[in-house]
């Protein structure tokens, strides 16, 4: 039974990440006024074209919504391919449905919400049969090479942090002393004379009266002080192998109208995929001297376009609505344009994140890895397709 439920927890996995790859969910609202259609005597309710209408411009608005979310550049196709959609709107919305509906009377307005189901991949290939280098004949198309490097974090040093402690103290001492002597002398003298005899007599007596009076303060301050000193980690990269994915991007670059060439056609003695390779596994960033190699390979070639990025895989982790082993990529990605003396970004992307759930993290990070190199070449190519390249 327990295999069972695990084998049928792997299929809804693989459908639920296939399903939503090519149908996404969005709503939409719309209000119509019906004042016109309603005569002076007439019942004071929507008519029923009146909800109809409402509602087709309702689902026209999810799909407006869906390409607002996906951002500037998506809004921009939406523009491109409105026509298209209002022209054959079954094609791209399977299906709709009425969440909540207003009938003001008072006003003679109609508002209602729906749920529409869109067809993402029926969009895209719209999108794409619109743009510049799908209308180009097929000498005109501009070429494109690509190089997307899979990497996990291999090992991480950690630094402690460096403390500066600082005592700074100071110690003030006041004192007073006070002497005092007094000394008194008292004397007497005095002589009897009797007939023949004469004495005399004399006393002296001295008091000394001392006293002493010290006085002292001290005062002790102290100050503390110091500093902590972080270092950010470091980490190095090991590539992983994904060979396949190189299928994923030839085909939505092709797919979007480019002469797709794979970067390992395209070396020679100025430009190595290894290079790009090791710089990736240090950093995130390429080296000026891969840089550099890069563009005077393309140019060699006669290769306008290069698409570069990283995929870079998490570790994984317990899906909590399968039970399934999750994985997550995170993606950053560009499109190098090499025609000019300085070769410049014509598109970027990232950093985005993508998940993929599977019974092994083997399978996990497989479909992670596809799903994350489908999103990207497709926005890349969305983002082309604004700017007008071909």
């Amino acid at each position: 039974m327990q295999i069972v439920k695990y084998l049928i927890a792997v299929v809804l996995a693989a459908f639920a990440v296939q399903a939503s790859a090519q149908v996404h969910q969005a709503r939409g609202q719309y209000t119509l006024s019906y004042k016109d259609s309603v005569g002076t005597f007439g019942r004071k309710e929507a008519p029923t074209e009146i909800k109809q209408r409402a509602q087709q411009e309702a689902a026209l608005r999810a799909v407006e919504t869906y390409y607002a979310e996906a951002g500037q550049s998506e809004s921009a196709n939406f523009d491109a391919i409105r026509g298209k959609i209002l022209e054959n709107q079954s094609r791209y919305i399977l299906d709709t449905t009425v969440i909540s509906e207003t009938d003001n009377t008072k006003d003679l307005q109609y508002s209602v919400v729906v749920r529409a189901s869109l067809h993402v991949a029926n969009l895209r290939n719209a999108v794409q049969a619109s743009s510049a280098v799908a209308k180009a004949a097929d000498g005109e198309k501009s070429a494109l090479s690509f190089v997307f490097v899979s990497r996990q974090v291999d090992s991480t040093k950690n630094y402690d942090d460096r403390v500066f402690k600082r005592q700074d103290s100071s110690a003030s001492l006041t004192g007073s002393r006070q002497d005092r002597a007094a000394v008194s002398e008292k004397t007497s003298e005095g002589e009897s004379v009797k007939r023949t005899q004469v004495s005399t007599h004399g006393s002296a007596s001295q008091e000394v009266d001392r006293s002493v009076s010290i006085s002292a303060k001290s005062t002790v301050t102290s100050e503390t002080g110091g500093s902590t000193v972080s270092r950010a980690n470091e980490s190095t990269w090991r590539v992983v192998p994904s060979a396949n994915l190189n299928q994923v991007f030839i085909a939505q670059f092709s797919q979007a109208g480019y002469d797709v060439i794979e970067a390992a056609m395209v070396e020679s003695e100025k430009f190595k995929v290894s290079e790009i390779e090791a710089d990736y596994k240090s950093g995130n960033d390429l080296q000026p001297k891969t840089l550099r190699s890069i563009a005077a390979g393309m140019k060699e070639a006669q290769i306008p376009y290069i698409a570069l990025g990283t995929l870079d895989v998490g570790f994984p982790a317990k899906d909590a609505q399968t039970g399934l082993v999750r994985v997550s990529v995170t993606v950053n990605a560009k499109v190098w344009d090499v025609t000019r003396p300085i070769p410049r970004t014509r598109a970027a992307v990232g950093p985005v994140v993508y998940s993929g759930v599977g019974p092994s993290e083997e399978e996990a990070r497989g479909n992670a890895l596809k799903s994350a190199a489908n999103s990207a070449s497709q926005e890349l190519s969305s983002r082309m397709t604004t700017m007008g390249l071909r």
